[in-house]
């Protein structure tokens, strides 16, 4: 049966506190800037200049290693093996054209960025599609581990002191780049471009140099020229076997080069274009570095193991770490030219850029993750942008993959580079072979210039098929040496993402509006929790009233019969006109007494919607919410699972509060929703001590919920409600916050006379007051309900 309305209006005008702004910014904010407007996007786009660095860092920074591997595996034969180092380089030089090519492609025909996951997707299938999804993944994940990795041994092969921090110098150096990228692309691109650029030149030039004297005659001679390794015997297939493995380790020079593709929507306009001339940019500078390091190595007779000990001639090769195969390089064509000035920047240089190279990991990750949110195979958090218009999620989850990847193996460039190149070639491969089936259909449904699509097919099939041999090649010769790992990863990760997109469509079901849904509600019932009397209980209270709700109820849970008997009689002097019930619970257990009664309440009038108010306090330490919440936190868990309940939670701001959060502005509830203007109230003088003041009504007569917070002291004065400041304008929950008229009550009523406590013996009236009063003036005006007005 339908009860009447009861007309509890909420406060029709309220005071306003001063605006507090946050002079102080956060640590957030100092770590990664102001949040950038969503119109800003355009203005985040690359050049050419500044994308090459962000995406080109990490196959640019490669051939600091690649050489340095190749010629490693290569020594396990012997001394004589290095002559084969020429052939192996042209081969690897081959596949990287036919690498960018194919890539050059797949720019023109997916723009989207989605890269040899869009391709394999849509071409392919999904679970193709999702083969590529997990190769890249882990191939980021590598990219990180390993360029850091790298870098940290160039930084070690200039200083050996460093040696013991090793791993901890890694991890330092993966938080300070994901700090940087979540600061934005463009402010990261910033950052990166001198270094990367820097090391290119550095290169460059001494790669010259080293040509040049080579040619006048007097060509370098690297330190470890005069070491020699005890070479095994080896069979025709152990032998095959050792060129494949040289070659599959000088592949490493390609990882990388997808990235561009899969970045095309960071470009700026005409994208396409310069996406494919950025690519081509790359891939020429890594040709000439590439080649450029192998010749030098062999000229200067550079010979790195992978085990310092083989080499016989090293002294002290268990304490001292062997130099890596640019610093011999440098060393070797610098010498103590300049006081080794050049040597010191070539390793910078290095150690800078391979550092960097994460940043193409940094950047090809999030954008990844975001389009398998996109489609439902990631968690949709991945897809949502940060503050500084970057994908912050996939940032913090990569980094946190990375230093857990590298604490693992211990930073081991050798260890890692093993698990490396599996994943790229996987992509690689299936990525061509989606292109061909994608031109393929093109000829099949008819296009104009048949003979460019022909070309590009070509292209495409060659490089699928190059690179599907590369990847046999990798697979066989790394699989025993941790590869193995890579193809356990991979097919967890496409198991997850298949999981997460049932489980996506499964709730998309579920929630779909069908012929059969019903929302019938009839009524309005709204309950304020209700434990001590204290100001958040008072300031659920308003909001309550201000709600407008059909009914209005408190309920307090019994549990102590000393607590409950002293909060009725609170709620009796304050004449709080919202009726308290007292549901009692002999089991101290305050959520089922309370769910037995709203399943009663709800039995008994239907299906009326039941609305609790629970206060909550909002802390700014830490270590506050351990010791705040928890028992309305049990609670709420337990009543979101009883039907037609909805809870409304009111925060209470501590003090703490505005070291992070500052003040809150907000109108009265339902104010807007009812087009009345903000009327600040007019200043009432503070009233000579021990009188009362002027109390707040609702309907009937009775003191309004906050309009009984007591009495107190201030400077010789009694104030109602919370106290205000009179100096400063600062209001706090006075008493006319809760003002209200209704049809049946003109009249306010008085409040009881409040006396103010004598203070302790020999103890100063201001001072004693003027801390306690001061600090609820500012609570009061943190956590007033009503309109706030700057000073």
């Amino acid at each position: 049966m339908p009860r009447p309305r009861r007309e509890l209006t909420g406060p029709r005008r309220g005071v306003e506190s001063p605006l507090v702004t946050d002079d102080t910014r956060s640590p957030k904010r100092w770590l990664i800037g102001e949040p950038l407007p969503s119109e800003k996007l355009e203005g985040q786009l690359l050049p050419k200049h500044l994308a090459l660095p962000i995406f080109a860092s990490d196959p640019l920074s490669s051939v600091a290693y690649a050489p340095q591997e190749l010629l490693m595996i290569l020594l396990i034969g012997g001394l004589g093996f290095l002559t084969l180092a020429p052939w192996v380089a042209v081969a690897v030089v081959v596949l990287l054209l036919v690498v960018v090519a194919s890539y050059r492609q797949l720019i023109k025909a997916y723009p989207s960025g989605g890269g040899d996951y869009e391709v394999a997707h849509r071409n392919l299938g999904e679970k193709a599609g999702l083969v590529v999804a997990s190769a890249l993944l882990v191939d980021y994940v590598m990219t990180v581990a390993v360029s850091v990795a790298s870098g940290v041994d160039n930084i070690i092969s200039a200083v050996p002191e460093l040696a013991p921090v090793r791993v901890e110098l890694a991890i330092f150096f993966v938080i300070a780049l994901a700090a940087v990228n979540l600061r934005g692309v463009r402010e990261s691109s910033k950052a990166f471009a001198v270094p990367t650029y820097l090391f290119v030149s550095s290169v460059f030039v001494m790669v010259v140099i080293a040509l040049v004297r080579t040619a006048l005659g007097d060509p370098p001679v690297a330190e470890s020229a005069e070491y020699t390794v005890q070479a095994d015997q080896l069979t025709q297939a152990a032998f095959i076997l050792l060129l494949l493995r040289a070659f599959s380790s000088g592949c490493s020079a390609l990882t990388g080069v997808e990235a561009i593709a899969n970045g095309v929507p960071a470009f700026r306009r005409p994208k396409v274009q310069n996406a494919q001339k950025t690519l081509v940019l790359m891939g020429s500078i890594a040709i000439v570095l590439f080649a450029g390091l192998v010749a030098v190595a062999l000229i200067a007779k550079v010979h790195y193991a992978e085990d310092a000990c083989d080499l016989q001639g090293f002294v002290d090769c268990e304490g001292t770490p062997q130099r890596s195969l640019i610093a011999q390089i440098a060393s070797a064509v610098f010498g103590g030219s300049l006081f080794g000035i050049p040597f010191y920047l070539i390793q910078a240089c290095t150690a800078a850029v391979l550092l960097l190279a994460a940043n193409t990991a940094f950047n090809g990750f999030p954008l990844l993750g975001s389009i398998l949110a996109r489609d439902q195979y990631a968690p949709k958090a991945l897809n949502t942008r940060g503050d500084r218009l970057i994908y912050s999620n996939g940032v913090i989850v990569l980094a946190l993959v990375a230093c857990a990847i590298l604490l693992v193996y211990q930073a081991s460039v050798t260890g890692l580079i093993q698990l490396y190149i599996i994943g790229v070639f996987v992509s690689f491969t299936l990525g061509q072979t989606g292109m061909v089936v994608h031109w393929t259909r093109m000829l099949r449904e008819g296009c104009v210039d048949r003979g460019a699509v022909y070309r590009a097919r070509g292209i495409n099939a060659f490089g699928a098929l190059l690179t599907a041999s590369v990847l046999i090649v990798v697979t066989v010769t790394k699989f025993t040496h941790g590869a193995w790992l890579v193809f356990v990863i991979m097919p967890i990760l496409f198991t997850l993402m298949l999981g997460v997109n049932r489980y996506y469509r499964d709730v998309r079901v579920e929630i779909e509006p069908d012929a059969t849904t019903q929302f019938g509600s009839h009524g309005d019932h709204a309950i304020v929790l209700v434990g001590t009397m204290q100001k958040p209980v008072l300031k659920a209270l308003d909001y309550a009233i201000a709600a407008r709700h059909e009914s209005l109820e408190a309920i307090h849970v019994g549990i102590d019969d000393e607590a409950t008997a002293l909060l009725q009689r609170q709620w009796t002097e304050q004449e709080i006109e919202v009726p308290l019930r007292i549901v009692a619970s002999p089991y101290r257990d305050i959520s089922m007494p309370l769910i037995k009664y709203i399943k009663g309440h709800r039995a008994e009038h239907g299906s009326e919607v039941v609305t609790i108010y629970t206060p909550i306090y909002i802390v700014g330490h830490w270590w506050e919410a351990a010791l705040h919440n928890h028992k309305s936190r049990r609670i709420r868990q337990k009543l979101m699972l009883v039907h037609g309940v909805t809870i409304s939670l009111v925060p209470w701001l501590l003090d703490s509060s505005e070291m992070l959060y500052g003040r809150r502005s907000r109108p009265i509830p339902g104010q807007d929703r009812r087009g009345e203007p903000i009327r600040p109230l007019p200043r009432r003088p503070l009233e000579p001590a021990g009188s009362a003041g002027p109390t707040g009504s609702v309907p009937g007569g009775g003191a309004g919920p906050a309009g009984r917070a007591g009495a107190a002291v201030e400077g010789g004065a009694v104030h109602r409600g919370l106290v205000a400041d009179a100096e400063h304008g600062a209001p706090g929950a006075d008493p006319d916050l809760l003002d209200s008229t209704d049809a049946s009550s003109d009249a306010h009523a008085p409040g009881p006379k409040q006396t103010p406590r004598a203070p302790g013996k020999g103890q100063n009236v201001g001072n004693a007051r003027r801390g306690d009063a001061a600090r609820k003036a500012r609570s009061a005006a943190r956590n007033s309900t009503g309109p706030r007005r700057k000073k």
